[in-house]
């Protein structure tokens, strides 16, 4: 007898479906698994036997054989487990062909028969959606998950037997209701930027990176805050939308990094990997390409702290997705994309002993290790982060001032109203800020009067800028220019921008 059962896999961060093909004929017995599958799909026959036994349905001591189509693409994971399992049975005539069709089983079967909980049911259930399905059955486990996607029913069996049972119309489960994905964003943080003494500067300049969506360089002596400012960007961050919410929360379930306590992630990420983080985890990669760390801070803040330790080619990886927003990851068989739109916070000490040009302590470097240290950061890297700002250290009177600065959430209200005139401007164009803007849209929108043009040439020629840091300076003017709430980039934006992007001297 023959079946065929719908499952799904993932590739890169996106759901697949997958025709589970079982044919059971006569012969000696054997279970062979084909299609790609890797050891974990393999192991699936010693978990589907024992979960058939212990759930009462005899194991058919004939020829099985089970195809994963499309047969060229590699399968993992163990969320095909159920399908091979419901395929059997149809063969075997214990479930019929009919009470299977627009529906798509995921789950690791246990072998008791238990469903255990799998990575990526997100996006299988996006896919399964797309793809036109009705119904579509996963672990308990996965039910927060599941509640997140609208125009599709979501079961949650406990058991392959409760699911036969569901099935056979002997037992009826309900669908999961449907959450609201945006239900608080009122966010309660550990950190505020009220707690910043001083640092002037870094805190409008922050407010700029936050508006625009642009990278940013803190230079400074140790303890001058850099830190700090950089753990308090997200505070001031817009809240995210329903799209980036479902975007953050794919990316997580995929790497099974979902709070417990959290069916979506609300919160903008904030990353910081130690400086000894290796190519592939930072990008992403592997045998089966996984997101990295710009992946797992896409839509957030990707803090690199001590930039200048960091080895040089790993920091050169950065490149294509501080350009691009997406990492291409290609192995023999395919190419895998991840998304990876972060803002870039980078930290660094001028010199390595950390004290070149402070006013109360001796810089103890030579000369060439300055230049040895400082060259570990290329130019072409350098050149993609659009503000690279020196911090000053916070003098006595400050820290002991009772005054407090401005709370991070009076800042996030400058900042909204700021992106939300880039959202009406882009509407439309699959453009949300002033960073993501091409070489057409900073033609079009960042329009300059003939005072600004002279500022902007005047300095252009005069610190020898590149073309890439023309563009940069006219967006970072741009949002300066709608903090403002100006439609227009006048003289005083454009002399800023300059400011904010040459402070560090190089």
């Amino acid at each position: 007898m023959f079946a065929n059962i719908f499952g799904e896999t993932t590739c890169g961060i996106e759901g697949v479906k997958i025709n589970v093909e079982v044919d059971v004929a006569n012969g000696l017995p054997a279970f062979d698994i084909v299609g790609l599958p890797t050891m974990s799909v393999r192991e699936a026959r010693e978990r589907v036997k024992s979960a058939l036994r212990n759930s009462d349905y005899p194991f058919p001591m004939t020829h099985i054989t089970v195809n994963l189509a499309p047969a060229d693409l590699k399968k993992e994971g163990s969320g095909l487990d159920l399908p091979i399992a419901i395929g059997i049975l149809v063969s075997a005539k214990y479930i019929q062909q009919e009470m299977t069709e627009n529906k798509i089983f995921i789950g690791e079967l246990s072998l008791d028969g238990g469903l255990r909980k799998v990575n990526g049911v997100l996006s299988m259930i996006m896919e399964a959606k797309r793809s036109g399905f009705k119904e579509i059955y996963i672990p308990k486990e996965n039910a927060a998950e599941g509640k997140l996607v609208t125009g599709i029913d979501v079961y949650t069996p406990k058991s392959l037997k409760e699911l036969v049972l569901h099935l056979q119309g002997s037992v009826r489960l309900k669908p999961l209701p449907k959450e609201n994905i945006l239900r608080n964003l009122e966010r309660a943080y550990d950190v505020d930027f009220a707690d910043v003494k001083g640092q002037p500067v870094a805190r409008r300049a922050l407010e700029i990176a936050a508006a625009g969506g642009h990278s940013i360089l803190l230079m400074g002596a140790p303890g001058c805050g850099k830190t700090m400012l950089a753990r308090r960007l997200v505070t001031i961050l817009p809240p995210v939308t329903e799209a980036e919410a479902l975007e953050i929360t794919k990316i997580y379930s995929i790497v099974n990094m979902l709070p417990d306590t959290e069916s979506v992630m609300v919160e903008r990420p904030f990353r910081s990997p130690h400086h000894s983080v290796s190519a592939s985890a930072l990008l992403g990669g592997g045998s089966y390409p996984r997101p990295g760390e710009v992946t797992l801070s896409h839509n957030g803040v990707l803090f690199l702290d001590e930039l200048p330790e960091f080895e040089r080619y790993t920091l050169e990886m950065l490149r294509q997705p501080l350009e691009d927003g997406e990492v291409n990851i290609s192995r023999v068989r395919a190419t895998t994309t991840f998304p990876s739109r972060f803002l870039l916070v980078a930290a660094q000490n001028p010199c390595p002993c950390g004290y070149l040009g402070d006013k109360h302590h001796a810089c103890s470097c030579k000369q060439k290790d300055i230049d040895n240290y400082r060259r570990k950061i290329s130019g072409p890297l350098l050149d993609r982060i659009d503000m690279q700002i020196n911090l000053v250290r916070v003098e006595f009177s400050e820290l002991e001032s009772k005054a407090q600065g401005e709370a991070s959430a009076e800042i996030r209200k400058r900042v909204v109203a700021a992106r939300n005139r880039q959202l009406a401007r882009f509407a439309g164009s699959g453009i949300y800020c002033n960073s993501q803007m091409t070489r057409r849209e900073v033609a079009q929108y960042c329009l300059l009067d003939e005072a600004a043009q002279k500022v902007l040439g005047k300095y252009f020629t005069a610190l020898h800028l590149s073309a890439r840091s023309h563009d940069r300076i006219l967006k970072v003017a741009r949002t300066i220019a709608d903090l403002a709430g100006s439609e227009k980039i006048t003289a005083a934006h454009i002399a800023e921008a300059i400011q904010l992007r040459t402070s560090v001297s190089r």
